[in-house]
């Protein structure tokens, strides 16, 4: 039998894994099948699946289990995916429409000069937005539950917030400030 942090990360991996699933299957019967409708109300399921990792989180937390870094990490889900699935949406949306629709190739992000800088830029405000989220929803978890025996280990999280947005402005802007080539404009 499975340990219950393992069952809540096999969650984690299932939630993602369907993520990718619906949004695939929404946007193949948006471009292949062409029914847009459908393809829309597909797309209102992938907020579903954060809002059932979140509830069985908290549920879980409320009947007593004592918070693992699973749980912290749900959580972490939960803020990436609302900062970063839009994005995501977007870029598969484009690349179908691409294939399956004659659209043009969903624009690339720049590799150089001070575009480069700027896309990176905007992702690590994303990073940034993804850690306010997981953090607010962290907080109301804790408050909610009100028993630091359950949710101590919910704190490091804060530290790891902490860690990778700094970690994520160096890997990300600041490398492609220094790093990248400059011998051609970009604008």
């Amino acid at each position: 039998m499975l340990e219950h942090s393992n069952l809540l990360y096999w969650l984690i991996v299932g939630c993602e894994a369907a993520f990718w699933a619906v949004l695939a299957t929404a946007l193949g019967v948006r471009y292949v099948v062409r029914h847009e409708r459908a393809s829309s109300l597909l797309l209102l399921v992938l907020p579903a699946i954060d809002v059932f990792l979140l509830a069985f989180t908290a549920l879980d937390l409320k009947a007593g289990t004592r918070a693992t870094f699973a749980h912290g990490l749900a959580v972490t889900y939960l803020g990436f995916t609302v900062a970063f699935g839009p994005l995501a949406v977007r870029w598969a949306d484009s690349w179908f429409a691409h294939r399956f629709a004659g659209a043009p190739p969903p624009r690339k992000f720049s590799t150089r000069g001070w575009s480069a800088v700027h896309d990176d830029l905007k992702l690590w405000l994303r990073c940034i937005l993804a850690w306010v989220i997981t953090l607010l929803l962290l907080g109301a978890l804790i408050t909610l539950l009100d028993d630091e025996a359950i949710t101590q280990p919910l704190l490091v999280w804060y530290r790891i917030a902490f860690g990778s947005v700094v970690i994520w402005f160096i890997f990300g802007p600041l490398w492609s400030l220094l790093f990248s080539s400059w011998k051609r404009s970009d604008t």
